[in-house]
């Protein structure tokens, strides 16, 4: 038996004893300066409102974006929990409005060096997150790096941020095409949102989303959904500034209440998913192997 089939045969046995709980929506982009974090911290704030147990997880390691827009550094971060010794409740902190996340820190990058016992810890100690959180949202880092195809890849949904830039739009291309070759990456099982930002207009919105997903259809057969989208607004640079969120700085702007609209698209019949996969034991023991099929 090979060192990916002990693997997942852990994975198994632990699935077998944690039934699925929580709901795993993953932020990511095709490059850096889109608004990535902006949208996952507050798409994870109007869950909170809405009496949810949010956790964010701080896939961005080495950048640690959360903690820099909340204004909070973290005791300790994921390179604690899994070489140090400290348990999964040390390494959540306490943000705004009872938000709460987990810094990934410099430990991503030194997933890929665990042995089998090692990841049987960590995917034992992350499936404690089941119990703590209704909704986990996953940031991840700007751009094509393994780590982030990874973590989309493990993911039930997705929203992919973009902006009208050309750049932006063809960088999110790319991301989706280097998506569609990854190992493990289904994607019947894997809803991938658009959320447009920066946009001066829904139907200006409503045209980048078009054509990405006419494109995306067209020459890797993946289906798009559009979320919705974040007007281009000042009160997102004034918020960014005074390290808050604009949805508690300014919670009547209108990107506010765009990311309002963009929490109850995801509560809608018409983008909520039914099947979470295999939950969080099934999310992360994923993401950890992933290199090691």
């Amino acid at each position: 038996m090979d060192q990916a089939e002990k693997l997942r045969n852990i994975i198994k046995q632990q699935n077998q004893v944690s039934p699925s709980n929580a709901r795993i929506i993953t932020v990511t982009s095709g490059k850096g300066g889109v608004g990535k974090s902006s949208t996952a911290i507050n798409i994870a704030l109007q869950f909170r409102r809405q009496g949810k147990r949010v956790i964010i997880f701080d896939a961005d390691f080495g950048l640690a974006n959360i903690e820099v827009m909340f204004g909070i550094i973290p005791k300790y971060t994921l390179a604690d929990l899994m070489f140090k010794g400290k348990e999964l409740k040390d390494i959540i902190t306490e943000g705004p409005e009872g938000v709460m996340f987990v810094s990934g820190g410099s430990g991503i990058a030194r997933l890929v060096n665990l042995d089998n016992e090692q990841i049987k810890r960590l995917v034992y100690k992350m499936a404690e997150l089941e119990q703590m959180a209704d909704v986990i949202v996953i940031d991840t880092g700007a751009g094509i790096s393994k780590s982030v195809l990874e973590f989309v890849a493990a993911s039930p949904e997705v929203i992919l941020v973009t902006t009208p830039e050309p750049t932006s739009i063809t960088d999110s291309y790319a991301l989706l095409k280097a998506l569609a070759m990854e190992e493990g990456f289904d994607k019947n099982t894997t809803r991938i949102n658009i959320v447009t930002n920066k946009v001066t207009s829904r139907s200006e919105s409503i045209n980048i989303y078009d054509k990405l997903s006419a494109v995306v259809k067209r020459f890797l057969f993946i289906d798009l959904e559009y979320l919705g989208e974040v007007p281009q607004d000042s009160a997102i640079t004034k918020a960014i500034m005074k390290q808050k969120p604009v949805s508690i700085t300014y919670p009547n702007s209108a990107s506010a209440k765009a990311f309002v609209e963009i929490r109850e698209n995801l509560d809608s019949g018409e983008h909520k998913v039914p099947n979470q996969k295999k939950g969080v034991i099934g999310f992360f023991s994923k993401v950890f192997t992933a290199g090691r099929r």
